[in-house]
């Protein structure tokens, strides 16, 4: 072979790998830039069916009153029995509640949770009736009677509801100062569930 004459077939083999390189770099670039808009485009997506919650609302007070309770000793027929106590305290919390859709909200249960060193311990509120039976019971406590929120109230759209309601927890005042946290379930029909805490110190009566 010629000093002069070239070997084609490696020049074309050069050739193909620098032309296959420069492709492999379009590609690149490529999956980039469609990653980037796919992940925009998701983003997006995700933004646009974010909604407001359905219901919010402020706990604007919150009472305890601890209350040791002794039993009289005798049954219902008037016969001795032993005596029995125990530890309690009552929890009276006013809360305003509002309903930002626009549809109705079924309010049908409302909880109380106090978190202790052995964890949550839930108290559910007393139904209106029970709630105006505890000032009969101890008429001492009437400075914290209102107007007691309804029990499995409907919302209608844009309407704000306010009322106190009561609770029980069946601990000694000692462990109830030793309460962790504190905060509100009010559980909706149909919708997730709204978590409230006081935004200002427990009053104890």
């Amino acid at each position: 072979m010629s000093l002069l004459q070239q070997d084609s077939s490696s020049l074309d083999s050069s050739a193909r790998g620098e032309e296959l390189t420069k492709g492999t770099g379009h590609l690149v670039w490529a999956g980039v830039i469609a990653t980037i808009v796919v992940s925009v485009a998701i983003g997006l997506y995700v933004w646009s069916q974010q909604k407001p919650p359905a219901a919010v609302g402020t706990i604007e007070q919150v009472w305890a009153r601890p209350m040791h309770t002794e039993t009289s000793g005798l049954d219902a027929a008037g016969a001795p029995m032993p005596k029995q106590s125990f530890d309690q305290v009552l929890l009276f919390t006013r809360v305003k509640l509002h309903n930002q859709s626009n549809k109705p909200l079924f309010l049908h249960q409302v909880m109380a949770n106090a978190t202790m060193g052995d964890g949550i311990h839930t108290s559910y509120a007393a139904i209106p009736a029970d709630y105006d039976r505890v000032f009969v019971a101890y008429p001492e406590l009437a400075s914290l009677h209102g107007n007691s929120l309804p029990s499995e109230a409907t919302l209608e759209a844009g309407q704000t509801i306010e009322g106190t309601f009561v609770s029980a927890f069946r601990m000694s005042k000692q462990d109830w100062d030793a309460r962790k946290s504190l905060n509100f379930t009010f559980a909706f029909q149909y919708q997730p569930s709204l978590v409230l805490a006081p935004q200002s110190a427990v009053i104890e009566q």
